[in-house]
C-alpha cells in the first residue's frame, strides 16, 4: 500500500506531461504555424504550376553559365544535399579550401578580388544567397551567355535582392533561384 502511495503520484506526473508536451504543445504548435506562417512550415516551397522547382531555403547547383552561381556546397559529392548540411570546416591555410577556391574562381574566369561568398562554402553548405556585390560580378557573364542586355539581368537581381530582417538584421543578400527563375521568364 505504501509502495502505491508514492508510485501514484509519479505515473499521474508521467501522464500529465506526456499529454502535454507530447500531444497538446506539438499540435498546438503544428496549428499556429500552419496557420501564421503556412508557407514556411511547408519548407518555403517555390513551384512552376504544380511541379516543385525547388526552395527560397536550400541553394541549388547552378553551373552553367547563363545562370547565376551561388556558393559552393560543403554537402560532400551530391551537392546542396539538406540530409548532409554542414560547412567544410576548412582554416584559411587549408590546401582543400584554397583548391576549392581556386578551381572556383578559374571556373568563373574572374581575376582580382573575388567576394568571399563566391568561392567558400556557407557554414549549412546549403545557402541559397549570395551578397548582392557576388551578384553583380557575374552580370556579364550572365548577359553574354543569354543575349540580354547587362540592365536586364541587374533588374532580375535587384528584383530577388532581399533586404534587412527588420531593416536591420543581416546584410541585403540575393536569393540565387529566384534570380534564374525571373530570367527563365518563371517568375515576375
Amino acid at each position: 500500500m505504501s509502495l502505491l502511495k508514492h508510485i501514484q503520484p509519479t505515473l499521474a506526473s508521467l501522464a500529465f506531461f506526456t499529454l502535454l508536451f507530447g500531444g497538446a504543445y506539438p499540435l498546438a504548435t503544428l496549428a499556429i504555424t500552419q496557420t501564421a506562417f503556412h508557407s514556411q512550415a511547408e519548407g518555403s516551397l517555390i513551384r512552376n504550376g504544380n511541379t516543385v522547382i525547388g526552395s527560397s531555403l536550400i541553394g541549388q547547383n547552378f553551373t552553367q553559365p547563363q545562370y547565376l552561381w551561388g556558393r559552393l556546397s560543403a554537402t560532400g559529392p551530391a551537392p546542396f544535399n539538406a540530409g548532409a548540411s554542414s560547412g567544410s570546416n576548412y582554416g584559411v591555410n587549408n590546401p582543400a579550401l584554397i583548391e576549392a577556391a581556386t578551381a572556383r574562381r578559374e571556373a568563373m574566369g574572374v581575376s582580382g578580388p573575388v567576394p568571399v561568398d563566391l568561392i567558400t562554402a556557407s557554414g549549412s553548405g546549403l545557402d541559397p544567397h549570395i551578397s548582392p556585390a557576388a551578384a553583380d560580378l557575374q552580370v556579364p557573364r550572365i548577359a553574354q551567355a543569354r543575349g540580354l542586355s547587362e540592365a536586364k539581368v541587374r533588374s532580375a537581381i535587384e528584383a530577388s535582392t532581399e533586404q534587412p530582417t527588420l531593416g536591420l538584421l543581416g546584410e541585403p543578400r540575393v536569393n540565387v533561384l529566384q534570380v534564374n527563375l525571373r530570367l527563365d521568364g518563371k517568375q515576375k
